[in-house]
């Protein structure tokens, strides 16, 4: 059952502010916000919408009553099949192309923006055709830059786009024979304002190449403005769906739809299939109380105008009111539930002073390096508010490095002050290298232990580790060196050891 809330009755209902606080509470805590738009939020900015008394198509039934029946009809893709009809669309398209570039973002727009900012937004989906989104800073569907040319076939990078214009950009140009998409300049919106549709450059070039090498002209096709009209399929169609699939899969907490009346077709569908998804995301009852998220699962509307009947088990709030109005409020609630949200969190720079942090209001770029993405500033220092200090003191750091970091030769015992088990390590190194010696002379030898005890080569004793000594006394005169033998003498390969005496 959809709730209605009038933004324009006074605050004194308890009932009405409560649940007006609650839906602020959602978009504060919701992380994956799915919005929907529609003319509304642009009307603010000076750009009629097209199903009021003032909109497109009474003012076009107004300018054209001879070449038009309905308002709607000069927005139907039959319209190409008269040459009266095309010229009229050509120069209402152009005076409506004026109108856009004159017209700066509105609040609602610049509140999509700052969710983005702020990591809240899953998508923005829009039915607007003027390309607002794209000048408060969000990347929008028609920009170059989020499209990849596969096999002479451009698609959507879904990662980067993060606006999809569901019925194109009146900024731009599209040739109805080869497809190619182009800006919109001011030499073919002179021409549009005649009625007469330039000629597409990329079909004219390809045609005079062949006439240079004496092969016969290729057709050359007309431009004409790259927005979708009634009975007319999406040229990036394919790749919009794969992206709601995505989108669907990730499982939105929340849904608004500002700014239209639901009443095309293909944007119905939408709205119902992701409010199918977000109301699964909804707290079941039979939870905890205590873990229970109370803002998760919401639909919000937001119009002037209700919704339809269709819409009763679909719709939760209906927000009755100007979406500019509505988004103030909202930033206010926002503010004062959650200020941490808000903060500015100052960082250093290599002069010691202070400075707004870096993170996703400003300017980031792609791991890949192929793109970069400007961002509002959102840690900018408030107007009017008290300035960073410029000098700080730095303490001295006195705290030792950590043990990764320590020099090698420093450990917890030293070479000359080790433990016992590394005495006996360090003994058993110098004792296998002696060993490898062929030949035994004063030089090499190891001196005389006296009753088993030694000195290793850093002074202090330990216990021999238990083999035989390479010298031992026979008598009090003399002693034998046991020497190992050639390994090429054949006269002494039956004897492993021989004794030879030597004077004292």
């Amino acid at each position: 059952m959809t709730l209605t809330l009038d933004l324009n009755a006074p605050m004194a209902q308890s009932s009405t502010r409560r649940a007006l606080a609650d839906v602020s509470l959602s978009v504060a805590k919701c992380k994956k916000i799915v919005i929907v738009t529609g003319a509304g939020i642009s009307c603010s900015c000076g750009i009629p919408d097209f199903r009021s008394s003032g909109g497109l198509y009474a003012l076009v039934k107004e300018q054209f009553p001879d070449v038009v029946i309905k308002g709607r009809d000069l927005f139907d893709a039959s319209l190409f099949r008269d040459q009266a009809s095309t010229s009229v669309f050509y120069t209402f398209i152009s005076q409506l192309k004026r109108s856009v570039d004159s017209a700066s973002p509105a609040l609602t727009h610049e509140f999509i923006k700052r969710l983005d900012n702020k990591r809240k937004l899953l998508r923005s989906y829009t039915q607007n055709i003027d390309g607002l989104e794209e000048k408060a800073g969000l990347i929008c569907s028609s920009s170059q830059e989020t499209k990849s040319n596969m096999k002479g076939k451009s698609k959507l990078r879904a990662d980067e786009v993060r606006n999809i214009q569901l019925h194109g950009d009146i900024r731009r140009v599209r040739c109805t024979f080869c497809s190619v998409d182009l800006p919109c300049t001011e030499e073919y919106l002179c021409m549009f304002e005649k009625g007469i549709p330039p000629d597409c450059p990329e079909c004219t070039l390809r045609s005079e190449a062949r006439i240079a090498r004496s092969a016969r002209p290729l057709k050359v096709g007309t431009l004409r403005p790259a927005i979708v009209l009634y009975d007319e399929a999406h040229p990036m169609g394919d790749d919009i769906g794969k992206i709601q699939s995505q989108d669907m899969a990730r499982k939105p907490d929340m849904l608004i739809v500002m700014g239209t009346s639901l009443k095309v077709h293909g944007l119905k569908k939408l709205v119902k299939e992701f409010a199918k998804v977000v109301h699964s995301s909804a707290p079941s009852t039979t939870g905890s109380p205590r873990r229970v998220k109370k803002w998760q699962g919401k639909v919000v509307f937001v119009n002037k105008t209700p919704p339809g009947s269709e819409w009763s088990d679909v719709i939760d709030y209906h927000i009755m009111g100007d979406t500019d109005m509505w988004v103030e409020k909202v930033t206010e609630d926002w503010r004062r539930i959650r200020p941490s949200d808000w903060e500015i969190q100052p960082t250093l720079d290599e002069h010691g002073n202070f400075k707004p942090a870096k993170d996703k209001g400003q300017e980031i770029s792609c791991p890949t390096g192929k793109s970069k993405q400007t961002l509002g500033a959102e840690n900018a220092s408030p107007a009017g508010g008290m300035p960073f200090p410029s000098v700080i003191t730095k303490p001295a750091l006195n705290t030792p490095p950590s043990p990764s970091k320590r020099r090698q030769s420093i450990s917890h015992y030293s070479d000359l002050d080790s433990s016992p088990r590394k005495r006996r390590d360090v003994a058993k190194t110098y004792n296998k290298a002696s060993k490898c010696l062929l030949f035994v002379d004063a030089t090499n030898s190891i001196p005389q232990m006296d009753e088993g005890l030694t000195k290793d080569p850093f002074g202090s004793p330990f216990k021999h580790p238990g083999r035989r000594p390479r010298t031992r006394t026979i008598s009090a005169s003399t002693e034998v060196d046991i020497k190992r033998p050639r390994a090429n003498s054949t006269t002494l390969r039956k004897k492993p050891w021989v004794e030879t005496a030597a004077k004292s």
